[in-house]
Parts: C-alpha cells; structure tokens; sequence
C-alpha cells in the first residue's frame, strides 16, 4: 500500500516538473451600444484599426473607429449580440485567403464562397486594406488592355495598369462596358475580377449567367455584395476583390478589376460613418469619402519587371444624377483616376450604343498604351468626331451650310455609325483595324449613312473568306506594314465593286 502511494506521488511529481504552462495574453471588451450594424465596445485598450473581433456563436467583426470608444463593423447578423455582452479581440488584422482555386468562381464581400463549390483552402494570406506600391516599384503603362469595343480602343485607349473611370446615368450600358471588355479577354492571358457593390442579386446573376456561357469564368472571379447584403459587406467588397487580384499581380500576371459601383460604395460608408456619428462633410458625406477610393484605386499599377512586371487595371463605376458630373463623388473619382469614358443618356437614348461621349471621354495615358497599327487607322479620329458633335450641335439651326461643312457632317455621320456595336459582342484588333481603315481612308464616302452598318458586315465576311491570313497577321504584330496595306487596299476595291452593285 505504502508502495503504491509513493507511486502515485513520485508520477504527480514528475508530472507537474514536465508540465509546462502558458501565458497567452487576450484584449477582452463589452459591448456598450448596437446600432445598424455597427456595436460600440469599451475596454479592449490594445485592439488595432482594421483588427477582427470575436463576438461568439460565429459572429466576427472588425475595427474602424478608435475614439473614446471602440467602433466596429459586423460580418455576420448582429442581431444575435446582446449588450453587456463580452467580446474578444482575435489579434488578427482582417486578412483572406488567395489563391489559383478563386478562378471560376463566386464569392461575398469578404471572399467565402456562394456558388454552392467547395470551400476555398490557401496558405497564402493577404492584408485586405494594403498599402499601395510605391514609385520605385511601378513602371510607366505602356501595354495596351484590348477591350473589344471600336469607340474606346480606337479612341480612348486603356492601358495594363490604368485607373480608367466609366461613369455616366443610370441604365445607359455602363455595365455593358464593363463585362464586354471581360468577354474581349478571351484566348487572353489577364485575370478578370468583376466586383458587384450594391447591385440587385437578379442582376449580379444574369452577369454571372453570362460570363459562364460566354466562357469567360475560366479566366474570371466574381465578388458580389449586393443591396441584400450588409453595408458592411459592401464596404469592404472591393479591398477583398483588390486583396485577390494582387496575389496574381504579385505572380507577375496581369488583373483587371471591376468595381460595380463605387457610388453604392460611398453610400455604404456614409451609413456606417453616420451611424459612428462622425463629422459630416459637404453633401452630409464624410470628408474621408476621397481617401476611401483613393486608397483603393491607388492600388492599381504596373510594377517593373524586378518586382514581377505584373499589372492590375482598374476600371471603376460611377453613376451621375442628369449627368452631373461635378457632384461630389463623381469630382473625387475622376481626380484619382487616368481619365474617364463618358456615357451619355442623350446618345443612348439615339440608339448610339455604346453611348460613349468621344468629346468628354479621355485617357491620359493616351497613345502609350495604343497599338502602333490602331494608332496608324485611328490616330486623328477622336479629334475629328468632337469637332463633328460640336459642329453638329449648332447646324441643326442653320439651314444654309457651306459644302465643305455639309461634307465634313456627313463623313462624321457616317463615322459615328461605324462605332456602334452590339452589346456582348466585343471586337478583335485585326477586325477593328480593318473598319477604321476602310472608314479613314474614304470608302465610306460614296455610302449612304444607314448603309454603314450593312457595309461594315459585308466587309468584314468579305475579309474573313479572301483574307483570312490577313487578320491572323495583324493580331500577331500589332502592326499594318506596307505589304499588308496593299494587300488590305486591294481587297476592298474588289469589295467596293461588289458593295455598289447591290
């Protein structure tokens, strides 16, 4: 018996000589007060801006207000905390996963899946808020971002690492643009993420529905917080797609990210602000509002080829009242950005799809990122057509023009049809090259102005049956050499002869 206890004794001894305990240090708070999707906690004195917290029962938040007391948004329904509540910091700065396995698929506003796929596992992690990359990392945009729309690559050349705004009222095809340059990426080699803020889930739906018909989720990614979903979500929807697509830039590739639409964006902040009680600024927005697109759209970059060469476009969303493109939000937008494709309601609603403003859209990137075969076809084109618009504008009340003006209207008549196009239906280089030329250099002249468009069909089938070889050159270089513009010349006589037979 004696034995057995000095037994017991001698492994409790031992026991308690090997066991090691320890100390882990934990931020604990209570709640105070919740609002509209924001809960106010005191303590938690070492928590950190941008930190996520522990709520329980699966609900997490994160911290975007330290004042007095500590502010922070829900992921999650925070209806399930209670006030007086204990919560706890996760001492975790609010970081997602990245990776290949986001290809092809739907996510929420902070990267969990919704597409009814498998969970999405990486042991790669990123900050969602970042910092931007700085000077000495970049390199100047010289790589052009094909979009398969006439009016923007012939005019408004973007390039790979732009911030190119598309902005202009509501339900005139600014979407349109959007996922059409998307589709243009195919056979491609750049990542696509289309970012929904906002946005009804029918519409968010039909958008997905058509990438995955067109084929374009293989190489896309779609992170939707729709008008559903918390404005919490939909505040930081657009840092999570950004988070995603700088795994890819830092892998040297090239990313184009959507943003759909920064006004929601705006509108989803100015709620939690206000909720917070923070100061108003003009138009009851917060005076933060630039810094919350700036931070993120100064993302967007091309980086030298020491750092990867990888770039990430971004084309960001904005939507105007009656065209008001000197409101607020609109003036902060357009001053972070690299110029702007105007959308206007007045060329839309004339059936000139897409509606896009030549005179009042810009690139400042301009012909770097262009081409040299469009910058050959397509060169003093823009300048012409706002010359036209202009001209037009004011002869509609003179009857009596001169014959030289008459010619001069009638040629940008028939210049504005040749840059409509259908919707979904983007175009590749060699086919735009080929309908600039044919209209720059003067076969468009003996065309009456409605048959612009069945010219340009017929031209185009023409060239694609005789001329096949023709196409694959000028996709491959980039280029028209003499040899290819003799060839080009010489089979659009041959198709004029035909066309005014008919």
């Amino acid at each position: 018996m004696i034995n057995s206890l000095d037994k017991i004794i001698a492994d409790v001894s031992q026991e308690i000589e090997t066991h090691k305990t320890a100390i882990t240090k934990k931020s604990i708070g209570t709640v105070v007060e919740i609002r509209d999707e924001v809960v106010l906690m005191e303590g938690l004195d070492s928590a950190r801006y941008g930190e996520l917290l522990n709520f329980g029962s699966g609900v997490i938040g994160m911290i975007v207000d330290l004042t007095d007391t500590v502010g922070a948004i829900i992921f999650g329904n925070y209806q399930q905390i209670k006030q007086g509540a204990q919560v706890s910091a996760m001492n975790e700065i609010f970081s997602i996963p990245v990776g290949e396995e986001y290809i092809g698929r739907v996510v929420d506003g902070i990267g969990t899946p919704i597409d009814q796929g498998k969970k999405i596992f990486s042991k790669v992690r990123l900050l969602v808020d970042s910092i931007a990359p700085g000077v000495i990392e970049r390199q100047s945009v010289d790589t052009s971002l094909h979009t398969g729309i006439k009016a923007i690559d012939g005019l408004i050349p973007i390039g790979r690492g732009q911030r190119q705004l598309i902005i202009g009222d509501r339900r005139t095809g600014k979407t349109s643009i959007a996922t059409d340059t998307i589709l243009a990426q195919k056979g491609g080699d750049v990542i696509c993420i289309y970012c929904a803020i906002g946005q009804r889930r029918s519409n968010v739906a039909t958008t997905v529905e058509l990438l995955r018909s067109s084929g374009a989720m293989e190489y896309s990614i779609v992170v939707a917080a729709t008008s559903s979903d918390s404005a919490a979500m939909q505040y930081v929807a657009p840092y999570v797609a950004t988070t995603i697509g700088e795994y890819f830039l830092q892998k040297g590739r090239d990313v184009l990210v959507i943003y759909d639409d920064l006004s929601k964006h705006a509108w989803a902040y100015r709620q939690i602000s206000l909720v917070l009680r923070r100061p108003s600024g003009r138009e009851a927005y917060p005076g933060d509002v630039f810094y919350l697109h700036s931070r993120l759209l100064e993302r967007a970059c091309r980086l030298n080829q020491k750092h990867g060469g990888g770039s990430l476009t971004a084309l960001p969303i904005i939507e105007t009242q009656e065209g008001d493109v000197s409101a607020y939000i609109p003036t902060n937008v357009i001053s972070i950005t690299d110029g702007q494709i105007v959308v206007d309601s007045d060329l839309f609603n004339a059936g000139i799809r897409p509606a896009i403003n030549v005179g009042a859209s810009v690139s400042r990137i301009g012909g770097a990122a262009q081409v040299s075969a469009m910058k050959m076809v397509a060169g003093k084109l823009k300048f012409d057509l706002a010359q036209y618009r202009e001209l037009a504008a004011f002869a509609q009340f003179e009857s009596d023009l001169d014959s030289e003006t008459k010619k001069f209207l009638d040629g940008g008549a028939r210049m504005t049809q040749l840059l409509k196009q259908g919707v979904h239906a983007p175009y590749d280089l060699a086919h735009q090259v080929v309908i600039f030329w044919a209209g720059t250099a003067g076969y468009l002249d003996s065309i009456s102005v409605n048959k612009v468009s069945q010219f340009e069909k017929e031209y185009i089938v023409f060239l694609e049956a005789h001329q096949k070889k023709l196409f694959t050159e000028i996709n491959k270089t980039k280029k028209i050499g003499e040899t290819a513009e003799k060839t080009l010349k010489s089979a659009t006589d041959s198709f004029m002869k035909l066309f005014s037979e008919q």
